[in-house]
């Protein structure tokens, strides 16, 4: 059973930065995607950042510029740097991963919580 666990969150003001990590029980290459989804009070939760595994990257329009994917594939790690954090940030942030061939299985992990003070 693949396992996600991040860890990274806390309380940082406006303007701030975070970087969330993402530990995965299996190499980051046996993931077709590995992301980062968000969560907050109220609300659905919604798509921040993805890679695949082949290595590009997608962003919801409004983390551009401010949020950046990576992965550590000797650690087994994807990382959110998050940059320039506004108070609309504040939300529990999940790591995601997908793997299979023709049958996916998603994981997900315990979410973090990340909250961005004005």
């Amino acid at each position: 059973q693949v396992q996600l666990v991040e860890s990274g969150g806390g309380l940082v003001q406006a303007g701030g930065s975070l970087r969330l990590s993402c530990a995965a029980s299996a190499t980051v290459f046996s993931f077709n995607v590995m992301g980062w989804y968000r969560q907050a009070p109220g609300e659905q939760r919604e798509l921040v950042a993805t890679i695949i595994r082949g290595g590009s990257t997608n962003y919801a329009d409004s983390v551009k510029g401010r949020f950046t994917i990576s992965r550590d594939s000797a650690k087994n790690t994807v990382y959110l740097q998050m940059d320039s954090l506004k108070p609309e940030d504040t939300a529990v942030y999940y790591c995601y991963g997908q793997t299979g061939l023709f049958r996916f299985s998603d994981y997900w992990g315990q979410g973090t919580q990340v909250t961005v003070s004005s």
